[in-house]
C-alpha cells in the first residue's frame, strides 16, 4: 500500500492555503505559536516529525539532498548543507515539510490499522523512503520539487508577516532587503523570490537594480490568508 500520493498539479493558491492552514493550527495550539525569525524544526516537532542530519551518499540516479522515511516519521537532511548559511537550512527543512504535507499520505501512517498492516515486510518493500533530488531533469519530479519549495516559501514568509516587515520600508534598497532577511531568518534568494512572486518588487533579468512591482505591499485582513 503506497504512502506516496500519486502526482497531481497544485495551483499556488492551494499550496499557500495549506501552508497557512498549518500555521493557523500552530497559532491555535497553546505554546506552539509560530514566531520569527522562523524555526522550521519547530514545525517538524509540531507535526511529530524527527529531523536528523546525516551524510547521504548519492545513488545510481545522482545526489540526494534529503529524504523522508514515512513510516519512521523522520526527515533526513544531507549534512553537506550544514556549511551553507542558516537561511538555507531553514528552507531545506521547510521544503521537506512541504513534501510531507503535499506528497506523503500521512493519513495512512496515522491510521492504526494500516500502520499495523504495514509492519509486515511484504507491505513495506517499496515504501521505505521519499527521496528529494536537486536538478533531476525529469518534468514530474521538477514539478514536485517546485511545489515543496513554494510551500516552504509560504511557510517561512506568510503574507501578513512579510507585509509587517516590509511596510514603510524602501524595498528598492538591497540593505533593506538584507535587514528584512535577518528578521525573517531566511536566505536573501528566498526573500527576493517571494517578493517578486507577490509582485511587490521587480528585478530585470541580468540586473541588480530593484524596482517596485505593480502590487502594493498590503496585509490581508485575515490571519495567514
Amino acid at each position: 500500500m503506497s504512502l506516496i500520493k500519486p502526482y497531481r498539479f497544485y495551483p499556488k493558491t492551494e499550496i499557500e492555503r495549506r501552508a497557512n492552514d498549518l500555521l493557523m493550527r500552530m497559532q491555535l495550539t497553546p505554546n506552539w505559536e509560530p514566531t520569527w525569525p522562523f524555526q522550521s524544526d519547530r514545525v517538524a516537532d509540531f507535526l511529530d516529525l524527527g529531523v536528523v542530519w546525516d551524510r547521504i551518499p548519492p545513488d545510481e540516479t545522482g545526489p540526494i539532498a534529503a529524504r523522508i522515511l514515512p513510516r519512521d516519521r523522520q526527515i533526513e537532511i544531507n549534512e553537506d548543507i550544514l556549511n551553507l548559511p542558516q537561511g538555507f537550512q531553514e528552507s531545506t527543512i521547510a521544503h521537506e515539510i512541504g513534501h510531507w504535507m503535499l506528497h506523503i499520505d500521512y493519513a495512512k501512517i496515522e491510521n492504526e490499522a494500516i500502520q499495523a498492516q504495514l509492519d509486515s515486510p511484504e507491505a513495506i518493500a517499496s515504501e521505505l523512503e521519499f527521496v528529494c533530488r536537486p536538478n533531476s531533469g525529469l518534468a514530474q519530479i521538477e514539478s514536485i520539487e517546485w511545489q515543496a519549495q513554494y510551500f516552504a516559501s509560504c511557510l517561512l514568509m506568510p503574507r501578513h508577516i512579510l507585509a509587517e516587515k516590509c511596510r514603510g520600508r524602501d524595498l528598492t534598497r538591497w540593505a533593506v532587503l538584507y535587514a528584512i532577511r535577518e528578521q525573517l531568518g531566511v536566505s536573501i534568494s528566498n526573500l527576493v523570490n517571494r517578493l517578486q512572486d507577490l509582485g511587490w518588487i521587480e528585478i530585470p533579468k541580468g540586473s541588480r537594480k530593484i524596482q517596485l512591482g505593480p502590487v502594493e505591499v498590503c496585509e490581508q485582513s485575515y490571519l495567514y490568508g
